[in-house]
């Protein structure tokens, strides 16, 4: 076990009113002890936030650009420990802990690459007026447990360029590295403008809900989205929301099988399948159906899975007990009601993390591929985060648009097809933030991510995403003899 974990309030270390477990996925086992926030320490995170405010905000952007740069350097020096702290307590593997914690310093360089935008609307003998973006003020972040660093990135890298002070707060499930972040950035950063707490259930509502915080940022399921929304209203503090997905890949019957089996499978198992942007419908048209069902059991049986830090795993156990419970809910579902696994299916002999014999097994769930389920199954209509896959047949394009464009969800879709313009006019009919033709998952910070319908409202990187975390501000002059300069500008 893991010990020494403290929140960071005013650039200090800070202890909790009790701590909590945090247990290792693989096992169940303790990975560390986090601290619980208690009412009293968000509000000194907050007034914290909120009196480092003024100096931030008016310090030069460019020296912001570089605080975010050094951030970026102080945390990559420091991979070797923070990859083992992130499998202990995610399960995924040291490559993938490593690659996240790599994505982190790459987001944070390429969204300090950005630039807020300036707009002169009049610069006439009679009058002089810009408008200019001005940082929102102290911002909440939110953040999830499927990919606990990277997902921070997202929002701290555009939060504190735009110039907004941070209260951040991880996942009760995945806190230990963010609060060791927190704990390297206190000599990075000026005291106060990123202040990391840890909690339980109870601290995102009074995040949500807290009248000295200007904006709340959070990325996470629908259902939770919406009671940010609520708790939110009172204030009218802002909000933007990433949230849930069931994303739709269509493959049309001209592709290489064997070509495209290897990135599907990725597309949806990368994470153990936990990931909002991870193919979770596969529709296949019928003239390839049988062919790449083979090929993708075929390849699944290359992966190994398994706890995250023994040598050649490359999928590990789904993150915690409820998650696992529900996506055991999902398979024992489609095995009620007699669908097909040309995969996996619900391990025998095990529940809630254990086998017959009681031992702890962690939360291990076969890599499941479901042959062909009704298209109104759970399976299908519900977001299952988590390695399971319906596999899909269609004979008629319009039918696999159709359905694909079907249910509550608009986040990402990918087509796949030989012949790139048949994609394309595929993809342009899709109802979801982003489309790709022939890949899946490609984020880069200076591309715009957002979702449609419930998938969530707002902008994620790319100079949308910057912009979410300002406020126009237009000053106008009235000149009167001697010309007026340009407002000076920070």
């Amino acid at each position: 076990m893991t010990t020494g974990f403290t929140m960071t309030i005013a650039g200090e270390a800070v202890e909790g009113a009790s701590t909590y477990d945090v247990l290792d996925p693989a096992d169940e086992a303790i990975a560390g002890r986090a601290p619980v926030c208690s009412p009293e320490q968000l509000d000194q995170a907050v007034a914290a936030a909120r009196a480092a405010l003024p100096g931030w905000s008016t310090t030069p952007f460019e020296e912001r650009r570089g605080f975010v740069l050094a951030v970026a350097d102080a945390v990559e020096a420091q991979l070797e420990p923070l990859k083992h702290l992130l499998t202990r307590e995610q399960g995924k593997s040291l490559d993938d802990a490593a690659g996240e914690i790599l994505g982190f310093g790459y987001w944070l360089r390429g969204t300090a690459a950005l630039s807020l935008p300036e707009t002169v609307n009049e610069d006439s003998a009679e009058r002089l007026s810009v408008t200019r973006r001005i940082p929102v003020g102290v911002v909440g972040a939110i953040v999830p447990w499927n990919y606990p660093l990277g997902n921070a990135g997202f929002k701290l890298a555009p939060a504190l360029l735009a110039g907004n002070t941070v209260v951040w707060k991880p996942s009760p499930f995945t806190p230990l590295v963010s609060l060791r972040v927190g704990a390297i950035l206190r000599d990075v950063l000026p005291p106060g403008v990123l202040n990391v707490v840890s909690g339980d259930a109870a601290l995102g509502p009074r995040m949500t809900a807290h009248p000295g915080i200007d904006m709340i940022s959070y990325t996470g399921s629908t259902r939770t989205g919406r009671q940010v929304m609520a708790g939110a209203a009172p204030t009218l503090t802002r909000v933007t929301l990433e949230l849930g997905g069931n994303d739709p890949a269509i493959v049309l019957p001209d592709v290489d099988v064997e070509a495209v089996a290897e990135k599907l499978f990725w597309g949806a198992f990368a994470n153990n399948g936990q990931v909002c942007l991870a193919i979770k419908r596969l529709y296949i048209h019928r003239d390839v159906y049988e062919p790449l069902k083979r090929a993708l059991v075929d390849y699944a049986a290359t992966v190994r899975t398994g706890p995250g830090t023994e040598a050649g795993v490359r999928l590990g156990p789904v993150q915690n007990r409820p998650q696992y419970d529900r996506v055991l809910g999902l398979l024992h579902d489609s095995q009620d009601h007699g669908h097909t696994f040309a995969l996996g299916g619900p391990p025998r002999n095990q529940h809630q993390g254990r086998n017959a014999n009681g031992d702890r097994t962690g939360y291990f769930v076969p890599l499941t591929l479901v042959d062909n389920p009704p298209e109104d199954s759970r399976i299908v209509q519900e977001e299952q985060f988590g390695p399971v896959l319906p596999l899909l047949p269609f004979d008629d394009i319009e039918d696999a648009v159709t359905r694909a464009n079907a249910g509550e969800y608009g986040l990402g879709a990918s087509v796949w097809s030989a012949d790139q313009e048949a994609a394309l006019a595929v993809g342009q009919r899709l109802d979801a933030g982003t489309v790709w033709i022939n890949e899946v998952q490609h984020l880069t910070p200076d591309v715009t991510f957002a979702g449609h319908k419930q998938s969530g409202f707002g902008s994620e990187s790319g100079s949308e995403g910057l912009l979410e975390f300002t406020t126009p501000r237009t000053i106008t002059v009235r000149r009167g003899g001697a010309p007026t300069a340009l407002l000076p500008t920070t």
